[in-house]
C-alpha cells in the first residue's frame, strides 16, 4: 500500500489505542480524538477502530507464557483461548495503515494497561522474527503518532520514560515511521499545552503518512 492509493477512495484503516484511566477531562482522549478527526478530514475516508485499554486487558503470567512459547501445531485449546486476546489485538494492529497511541504519563512511564498492551502485541512469529542479525520486526509500512500528556515534565526529558520506550516497542516490531504530538507540563501551562498539541496535529496531517508497498 502507499499513500496514493487513499487518494482512489480507499479507506484509511485507523487503529485508535486510548490508555488513560480518565474520561472526561482526558488530553490524551481529546487530542487523539482531534488527531482522528483531522486524518479524516485529510483523507475523506477513514476505517476507525478504536481500542480502549482502560477497559482491562490480561497480563502476562505462566499460562500465557506456556501458551505462546508452545508450537502453534501443538498448542491445545486451553492455549488457543489463552492467547484469543493477544491474538485479536495482533489482528487489529496488522491491518491498521495508521497507529494512534493515546499515553498520559502516569509516574514518568506508561500506564500499566499500557505495557500489558505492548506484551500481549509483541508476538514472535507474528509481529516480528528472530534472525541470525538479531529481532527484525514484521508490522512495516504503518505510520504512529504518539500522543503524550504529562502534568509536569517535558516529553523527552530525562524523566520521561514513556516516550522513548514507545519508541522503542513500535520499532521493535517494524513500525519506524513515529511521530509524537507532545501535551507536556499541563499543569504549568493550562490550555496552552493543549493548543500547542493542535497545532503539532495540524501541521503533522498536513503530509501524508508515508505508507509503504506490501504494508503487512
Amino acid at each position: 500500500m502507499n499513500s496514493d492509493s487513499h487518494g482512489s477512495g480507499a479507506d484509511l484503516r485507523v487503529l485508535r489505542v486510548d490508555s488513560s484511566g480518565r474520561y472526561a477531562g482526558s488530553a490524551t482522549r481529546t487530542l487523539s480524538g482531534d488527531l482522528v478527526q483531522a486524518l479524516e478530514a485529510r483523507y475523506g475516508r477513514v476505517d476507525v477502530v478504536r481500542r480502549d485499554l482502560a477497559d482491562g486487558l490480561p497480563f502476562v503470567d505462566a499460562a500465557w507464557i506456556e501458551a505462546n512459547f508452545t508450537s502453534p501445531e501443538e498448542r491445545s485449546a486451553t492455549h488457543a483461548e489463552t492467547l484469543a486476546r493477544s491474538d485479536e489485538l495482533v489482528a487489529e494492529l496488522k491491518r491498521a495503515d495508521v497507529l494512534v497511541v493515546g499515553a498520559p504519563l502516569y509516574n514518568f512511564g506508561i500506564p500499566a494497561v499500557l505495557k500489558a498492551w505492548i506484551d500481549m502485541i509483541a508476538r514472535a512469529r507474528l509481529t516480528f522474527r528472530y534472525t541470525d542479525q538479531g529481532p527484525v520486526g514484521l508490522l512495516t509500512g504503518k505510520k504512529a503518532y504518539l500522543v503524550v500528556a504529562t502534568g509536569g515534565v517535558p516529553v523527552d526529558s530525562k524523566a520521561d520514560f514513556a516516550t522513548p520506550y514507545l519508541r522503542h516497542a513500535l520499532r521493535f516490531v517494524g513500525i519506524s515511521d513515529i511521530s509524537v504530538v507532545e501535551a507536556d507540563r499541563i499543569n504549568q501551562r493550562g490550555e496552552d499545552a493543549l493548543e500547542a498539541a493542535r497545532l503539532q496535529i495540524a501541521d503533522l496531517i498536513h503530509t501524508p503518512p508515508r505508507l509503504d508497498a506490501g504494508a503487512a
